[in-house]
């Protein structure tokens, strides 16, 4: 498929920027430049401002039900398009052809999820403590015209799972999206356009990140803000927002820990985590970082994981039996790079890959790095890459504690086959998302976000729905 020029979606209208200025997007399995997104200005932001709020003022009055037949809507097209989407995505981002059709149905069921559930978004009704004629009210509304700001590894999943819960509520958006990733979320967009949502429920911007930021946030029409990406630019905002009272929802970075206790059984958490940390090469906040494998399980393991990784084949993801596609940009391979070297110093052993793929593109070596210290950076800074990093322990006490160790709290793995193991680890590990004996399975109807530096608030379930809500207290008296 032709890869198009991005455009703005401003009050149901797409539009180059007012002052015509573009950015380029570039192909990460050559580094060609494909194509060009339009950069938005304090000029356009203005429009979408005023759009958002007139889309908003229509938008929460509409009955639950009709908002979800749009939203159906919107998800059928979806499905329908999806094949022509992902070719769009794995053109701008990388990832294999399977993973980006699948990431553009997995819209559709989020979707549709939050359309149901936005018709049960229910007050209640408080009996008084005395007086019969006094009628006590729980009353749920939309909390305003939200601001919307999402990255480039999933530029689909990460803006629906936003938009879904923010729309069945009631609440209009303005979306930043991703300028290295502008087209998927385009289509994602333009599926809500052609279903029928009225003008100004939606919005798309892109541009300088920080400068669309600093406007949108403090911004009165603006009520909340959710914000996917890494901890230290989620502090920034998080900051901004509580100067301004702004109510936020922040998934932010993680490092997940994959415990495999001495009983586990070694072929299923090498497929699960295997499958898990190559996923879209790595580039996944959710993604196995650090493996902490008990001492008698561990050469058998890094062995297993070694073959399982030397079976991927690695290519550009618009290829035939791609597996793993290239890094979504030049940084990530030096940053690949910069993590192996320290591992070396360090004293771990590259079991296998630690190098880059040719001189085109982005491509790097699915990677396999034993021994690892406590020290090396790669155990303490998030990798966001194809690299597997292994260390032993002895004790799942010892296990739990290092899993424990970094402020991160996003998303953990464990295998065992003790019911009193997985319990202890239940209730021990410190993240918002635990898998135990499988690989990640989000879903829609599952809560999905971190704690501790990982950020705070849902992008699942009905705790998503509630980021978007005010709960207000109202009683008459009849008289």
């Amino acid at each position: 498929m032709t890869y198009p020029n991005t455009q703005l979606f401003i009050a149901g209208v797409w539009r180059d920027a007012t002052d015509g200025k573009t950015l380029a997007v570039f192909n990460p399995a050559s580094g060609k430049e494909i194509g060009r997104v339009a950069q938005a200005g304090v000029a356009d932001l203005d429009l979408a401002l005023a759009a958002a709020q007139q889309g908003f003022e229509l938008w929460r009055d509409l009955p639950p039900i009709e908002r979800a037949r749009i939203m159906r809507r919107a998800a059928g097209l979806m499905r329908e398009r999806a094949g022509d989407i992902a070719a769009l995505l794995t053109q701008e981002q990388g990832k294999p052809l399977i993973e980006a059709k699948g990431e553009a149905m997995a819209a559709a069921d989020i979707i549709e999820w939050f359309a149901d559930e936005g018709q049960r978004v229910y007050g209640r009704i408080v009996p008084s403590r005395g007086n019969l004629a006094l009628r006590q009210m729980v009353l749920k509304d939309p909390v305003g015209p939200v601001a919307a700001f999402t990255p480039w590894n999933f530029p689909i999943n990460q803006v629906v799972r936003k938009m879904a819960a923010a729309l069945a509520a009631g609440c209009s958006m303005i979306v930043k999206a991703a300028e290295e990733t502008p087209a998927a979320p385009a289509q994602l967009i333009r599926a809500f356009a052609d279903a029928g949502l009225p003008v100004g429920v939606l919005g798309l911007v892109y541009g300088n990140p920080a400068e669309i930021s600093n406007y949108l946030i403090p911004h009165p029409i603006i009520r909340k803000i959710t914000f996917t990406g890494s901890t230290p630019v989620g502090k920034q905002l998080a900051a901004l927002a509580g100067k301004h009272m702004k109510r936020v929802t922040m998934e932010l970075g993680g490092h997940a820990p994959v415990i495999v206790a001495q009983d586990a059984d070694v072929a299923l958490a090498v497929k699960s985590a295997g499958a898990a940390k190559f996923r879209n090469a790595g580039q996944v906040c959710i993604s196995p970082t650090r493996f902490l494998v008990h001492e008698s399980l561990k050469n058998e393991f890094a062995a297993a994981l070694v073959e399982y990784a030397q079976g991927l084949k690695v290519g550009d993801g618009a290829a035939e039996g791609t597996q793993m596609g290239p890094l979504a940009n030049p940084r990530r391979v030096s940053a690949m790079a910069e993590f192996t070297q320290d591992a070396i110093r360090q004293g771990a052993t590259v079991a296998l890959g630690g190098a880059r793929i040719g001189e085109a593109g982005n491509f790097w070596q699915p990677t396999v790095l034993t021994d690892v210290p406590l020290q090396a950076k790669v155990f303490n800074d998030e990798p966001f890459g194809p690299m597997a990093a292994i260390r032993s322990f002895n004790t799942l006490e010892e296990a739990i504690d290092e899993a424990n160790r970094l402020p991160f709290g996003l998303a953990a793995y464990a295998f065992t086959r003790s019911l009193k193991s997985a319990d202890l680890l239940t209730r021990r590990v410190e993240v918002g998302m635990l898998w135990i004996n499988m690989p990640a399975m989000p879903s829609a109807e599952m809560p999905f976000g971190g704690i501790k530096d990982s950020g705070y608030g849902s992008e699942g379930g009905t705790e998503a729905m509630e980021a978007y809500l005010n709960t207000r207290s109202v009683a008459v008296m009849n008289v």
